[in-house]
């Protein structure tokens, strides 16, 4: 294990990283490139958008809000139980969110006390019509490599932007790896839908343990590449590091890597940004990266937020992004909780935030 600040660092700055990307991307979702330069200059976006104030922090969406109900979900699960219909229970609590205007009299745990959380900021359409039908009963994944039973056909980046949790779990690659596509099923079936997930998580495991970026990502093909209709993720990531060695990264660059709607392409795109953090160091410049582009801004900021912050830690963030996340407290208590509960097994100092959960889908 490496030393108790260095993991503590690692899992905020994946939290704290995740809502930056988040809110750098979400005022910008739908624009292309060209309009963000002529908005914002050749430059693009250089921060954050909104002017906050103390009643109006930087928004985060439902990226950041699904990410905090997969952590969740995890930390409820008994020890030795399945975590899907944990999860499964965890994800209709963020359902309930965007269908709701507030938290009810007597909440199910704590996350869905927050009254932050209830905001709805153009959830994934996927995501919202795969929890409601989980939320007639639950729907177990299927073999890998075949369509999930639900939203066969759906790829969508939804299952990749809140995966980030299960790299933070001290689960190891193989655990991460299936624990994340067994939940992605739970919202999209498409098998590029959730191999893209198990791919996030096993990449973040790896690099939350010192794993050199790059290694982690061609350990990672080389585990896809022996899986059943993995060729589009394989050919995603393998992109993304191809267009990392063609020189200087750039949004034009990224651009030849998609738009990030689907997940391989988010996944990619986050992959892309954390390699140029990684060339250079510069935490800021891969986070401004991976929003500027026409596409998915927010998610690919926020699955990119997740690695960077992964890789270098709170302490590397720009503290004047940090200082002014919306959530940013509860971001950080739910990334300290996954520390000591999944890494120094401190249970009883969480047990009345995270009461567990039954493992009978209901």
């Amino acid at each position: 294990m490496q030393d108790h600040e260095t993991l503590f660092d690692r899992v905020r700055g994946s939290l704290l990283g995740g809502a930056i990307g988040d809110a750098l991307g979400w005022p910008i979702e739908f624009e292309s490139l060209n309009r963000i330069r002529e908005r914002h200059g050749d430059a693009g976006v250089t921060g954050f958008l909104r002017a906050p104030d103390a009643t109006h922090p930087q928004q985060i969406t439902d990226d950041t809000q699904m990410t905090l109900f997969t952590a969740e979900g995890l930390l409820r699960c008994p020890p030795g139980a399945d975590p899907n219909p944990v999860l499964r229970r965890a994800y209709l609590r963020w359902l309930a969110t965007q269908n709701q205007e507030k938290p009810d009299p007597e909440p199910d745990g704590w996350l869905a006390g927050l009254p932050f959380l209830y905001a709805v900021r153009a959830p994934g359409n996927a995501c919202m019509s795969g929890l409601r039908r989980q939320s007639e009963g639950y729907l177990p994944p299927l073999e890998f490599g075949d369509p999930g039973p639900v939203n066969p056909k759906s790829k969508g980046c939804g299952t990749v932007m809140r995966s980030a949790p299960f790299g933070l779990a001290a689960f190891g690659p193989d655990r991460a790896f299936y624990t994340a596509m067994r939940a992605a099923q739970l919202s999209h079936g498409h098998p590029t839908a959730y191999l893209a997930a198990g791919a996030f998580a096993t990449i973040i495991d790896a690099v939350l343990t010192g794993t050199e970026l790059p290694i982690a990502v061609r350990d990672t093909i080389n585990r896809l590449s022996v899986m059943p209709s993995s060729a589009e993720t394989v050919a995603a990531l393998s992109t993304a590091l191809a267009i990392a060695h063609l020189g200087p990264a750039t949004p034009e660059r990224l651009e030849l890597v998609g738009a990030g709607w689907v997940a391989e392409e988010c996944l990619a795109i986050a992959v892309y940004s954390a390699l140029h953090t990684y060339r250079t160091g510069d935490v800021r410049a891969g986070l401004l990266l991976s929003v500027n582009h026409s596409g998915d801004a927010d998610s690919t900021g926020a699955v990119a937020g997740n690695l960077i912050g992964a890789m270098y830690g709170l302490s590397t963030l720009p503290i004047e992004w940090v200082s002014v996340i919306e959530g940013r407290d509860e971001l950080l208590r739910v990334a300290d909780d996954l520390v000591l509960n999944f890494f120094y097994q401190d249970r009883a100092a969480l047990a009345d935030r995270y009461p567990l959960d039954s493992e009978l889908p209901h």
